[in-house]
């Protein structure tokens, strides 16, 4: 992997420093600060309005399937909240979070091997905010920050918003690949460059869907200890593995790593409640952070988790959750092998939400999406999981959310309009090659421009 030489990014002028240049007078609503023109609308959200379209299937958005919660003894454990100690639910309560909660969230990590203490815990609303947080007090402008690639597009943007810069490291079917970050950091040093800290998804990952080997993540944390960069863990899916098997956390492994979790995929995202574990260190930079940004996070939303973690069976749904998810899993894959067209690979994922696919050579997923959604169908196209342009062959498919006869019918829907798009290729002599050699049992590198 080649490292792009580094040098100061260069930001659009906007039309009010032009005016000012010239001398003209900025109207007050223009004078925006410079880091704004890196805040650009996320290509996965616009797509929500057409994809929430009953006639469309959607493949696009990471919603959870919350059909399966026990939304009646839930309506009564909210009734009752109020009931009981709305004074205390309904008022301003601690930055840092609610102290019941925080010890609960350590009971939750514990199924990861992660050993915490409550007050290292920071309750935030999403684990979103928790890394725009932890960006906003490790990044300055022009910062490098390493990430897989692709990336979460969330991540992206809160890394965009700070004016943070991004060198992607690709993985393959087992995740992040050592050999690949070391180069990558040798090559940073080389020219006098410490990345902040490697942003990783190293279960399941979004987009990707791979998992990172429990024998590379050792390795990756000496890698990163040895250049002196912090690890950022992002882990919203870790416990929802379809075999059976709950891979250690990084943050297991070592105490100096920042941990983002969420309830949002094992409870409710609606309710927005996230939180981070960081070092002692941290957590006071962090706290101020908050208040900043919230005052605090909303103290009914915690409770109400709290409730649900104390009174109800959370191991039990998380296993419900995982095999809806299974189910649906299997249903694109075979949906997948049964319609799509030679040339096409993706990953076969074990937990989590997403299949990342890499179709033929020639094809743009992002041109060919507007003639999906006259289709009815509709995916992420992988440009948008990547910082640098890259992904432009790829696309990231949800099966999350629809039931499997929506999942077989959205992917011979698309399958058609990739059959199209290479019928037009071959008409007017484009040729497509085959895919790059597939690695396991199926997956590739997810990005082969960054492998």
């Amino acid at each position: 992997m080649s490292i792009p030489p580094y040098s100061q990014p260069e930001f659009p002028v906007s039309r009010a420093a032009a005016a000012a240049a010239a001398g003209a007078l900025v109207p007050p609503t223009e004078r925006f600060a410079t880091r704004t023109s890196g805040m650009i609308a996320s290509e996965i959200r616009a797509l929500f309005a057409v994809a929430s379209r009953p006639e469309v299937v959607s493949l696009a958005g990471g919603m959870p399937n919350l059909a399966a919660l026990p939304l009646e003894s839930l309506s009564a454990e909210v009734a009752d909240l109020v009931a009981r100690d709305g004074q205390v639910a309904l008022q301003y309560g601690s930055a840092q979070g609610v102290p019941r909660l925080r010890e609960q969230i350590c009971e939750v990590m514990r199924e990861e091997g992660i050993e915490a203490d409550p007050d290292d815990v920071v309750v935030t609303v999403g684990s979103q905010m928790a890394l725009d947080l932890i960006t906003r007090i490790f990044c300055d402008p022009d910062d490098v920050i390493l990430a897989e690639g692709p990336s979460y597009v969330g991540a992206l943007g809160s890394f965009a918003a700070y004016q943070a810069r991004v060198v992607h490291v690709a993985m393959d079917e087992l995740g992040l690949v050592p050999e690949l970050l070391e180069n990558a950091l040798r090559g940073l040093a080389a020219q006098g460059i410490t990345p902040k800290f490697l942003y990783t998804i190293p279960n399941f990952h979004n987009p990707a869907g791979v998992t990172m080997a429990v024998d590379r993540r050792q390795r990756v944390l000496d890698l990163c200890a040895e250049y002196g960069v912090g690890v950022v863990e992002d882990n919203p899916y870790g416990l929802l593995g379809f075999t059976g098997t709950v891979y250690p956390a990084l943050r297991s492994m070592d105490r100096d790593v920042v941990y983002l979790g969420s309830f949002s995929k094992t409870f409710a995202s609606g309710l927005r409640v996230g939180w981070a574990l960081v070092p002692p260190a941290v957590r006071d930079r962090l706290v101020l952070a908050a208040e900043s940004a919230t005052l605090c996070p909303p103290s009914f939303t915690q409770m109400l988790v709290s409730r649900y973690l104390e009174n109800h069976d959370w191991r039990a749904q998380i296993k419900t959750f995982t095999e809806v998810y299974r189910e649906r899993r299997d249903a694109m894959l075979t949906a997948l092998e049964t319609h799509l067209p030679e040339g096409c690979t993706w990953t076969v994922p074990d937990g989590g939400f997403y299949v990342w696919l890499t179709v033929p050579e020639g094809v743009d997923s992002k041109a060919m999406l507007p003639r999906a959604v006259t289709a009815r169908v509709a995916y992420a196209s992988g440009t948008g999981f990547y910082a640098d342009g890259l992904g432009s062959r790829q696309l990231r498919l949800s099966y999350c959310y629809p039931t499997p006869e929506r999942i077989a019918e959205g992917v011979r829907r698309f399958a058609a309009v990739l059959e199209a798009e290479l019928d037009v290729m071959k008409t007017f002599g484009v040729q497509g090659r085959p895919a790059r050699v597939v690695l396991g049992q199926g997956p590739q590198a997810p990005s082969p421009d960054t492998a």
